[in-house]
């Protein structure tokens, strides 16, 4: 499987998550997208795999998971079949 995006790195500053994805660099205010992360140690922020889809992170010591996509700003809408045709 072909991941969908490619995470390069992932740096933690205060309550700032800076990571680069696809060539871009996106920072991420962890006060408004995750309070677990944000309390998390050094040692669980730097725990973090990323899916083989590169859909998302997982940060398995403080069972944690984002959506790369919402970084990025992509919405993904419901697709007919589950909103009625």
């Amino acid at each position: 499987m072909k991941p969908m995006h490619r995470i390069q790195r992932i740096v933690f500053s205060g309550s700032q998550m800076k990571i680069k994805v696809d060539g871009k660099e996106v920072a991420v205010n962890l006060t408004k997208v995750s309070p677990r992360l944000l309390k998390a140690s050094k040692k669980e922020r730097e725990a973090y795999e990323v899916s083989p889809s590169g859909y998302g992170i997982h940060w398995s010591l403080i069972d944690e998971d984002l959506s790369v996509d919402s970084f990025l700003g992509i919405k993904h809408l419901p697709s007919k079949e589950f909103v009625g045709k």
